[in-house]
């Protein structure tokens, strides 16, 4: 037996820190320590809502969700696929994005105004014209606004459904009024603080959303062809069916993305709640507690 139960840590242990350095990075482990064990304040405390959301396995596909959501507004995906590097460096570019929320989600408040001051500084120099003509920046307010309601509500949605622990209505309000605490450091002049009005900001959106060839462009890359070895592209093409079909219909309309009559209602879901409980089992939280400052 104790053979058999060293056998499954191994895979546990294996499997987590494969993942893990996927998602982190070279510098995960250091950058964890530094995030978790570092005294001094933080923005959000243990108890709140945003704690609970971005360290849950179901931001794997709020994530992929929140990435095809936001390609359908012509000036954001110019901006992405004229300056992110999304396509010569995925990996590279999911790493800073999830140290990012990382950071200001747990580490400290000082560090947490260094992450929004440095993403500040690129956006002010992310600016161009699209292939239509129309220009765009990525300082601007308005475009700031559409990438952080679609990651809330993409973040928001994938744990409702997929969470260890659902919350209850009152405590996602919560979660969207922290997020909007990062959302104003990094620009946004009102974000929405609560479910209804995530909501209307993003119904006052759909105006200006089209599918672009950039936009499909992209979502044949995250869907189709991602940067993955072969034995792990099964269990991703899983995450993205569930991303896929807790999308609106109006974006898989625009995205072209296929209905699966017959497994969307039962079959794929069983398939997210199994793969977020197996990414839970994986990846182990940090064992030592932060301290006060």
């Amino acid at each position: 037996m104790d053979r058999d139960v060293l056998t499954v840590s191994g895979v546990r242990d294996r499997l987590g820190k494969a993942l893990f350095r996927r998602v982190a990075g070279p510098d995960g482990p250091a950058n964890r320590a530094r995030i978790h064990h570092t005294p001094g304040p933080r923005w959000f405390g243990p108890e709140r809502p945003i704690r609970v959301v971005h360290g849950d396995a179901s931001m794997f596909i709020g994530g992929l969700r929140a990435l095809l959501l936001q390609s359908l507004h012509p000036l954001a995906m110019a901006a992405v696929a004229a300056h992110s590097g999304y396509r010569g460096d995925p990996w590279g570019r999911l790493q800073r994005t999830s140290t990012f929320l990382a950071v200001t989600t747990f580490g400290t408040a000082d560090d947490a105004r260094s992450a929004v001051e440095r993403v500040r500084a690129i956006h002010e120099r992310v600016r161009g014209t699209t292939t239509e003509g129309e220009h765009y920046r990525a300082a601007d307010p308005h475009l700031l606004e559409w990438v952080h309601i679609t990651e809330t509500d993409s973040f928001l949605r994938a744990h409702e459904r997929f969470g260890a622990r659902t919350l209850s209505s009152a405590d996602y309000d919560a979660y969207v009024a922290d997020t909007a605490k990062v959302a104003t450091a990094l620009g946004v002049p009102d974000p929405p603080r609560t479910r209804a009005e995530l909501d209307s900001r993003l119904a006052a959106y759909r105006p200006e959303l089209r599918a672009t060839p950039e936009s499909r462009a992209a979502a044949r890359f995250l869907l189709i062809h991602p940067p993955l070895p072969l034995a792990a592209r099964p269990a991703y093409a899983l995450l993205a069916a569930n991303a896929v079909t807790s999308l609106p219909e109006w974006a898989r309309t625009l995205l072209g993305l296929p209905h699966l009559p017959g497994l969307e209602g039962v079959a794929i879901p069983l398939t997210g709640h199994a793969l977020t409980r197996a990414i839970r089992w994986s990846m182990r939280p940090p064992t030592q507690p932060e301290r006060p400052a």
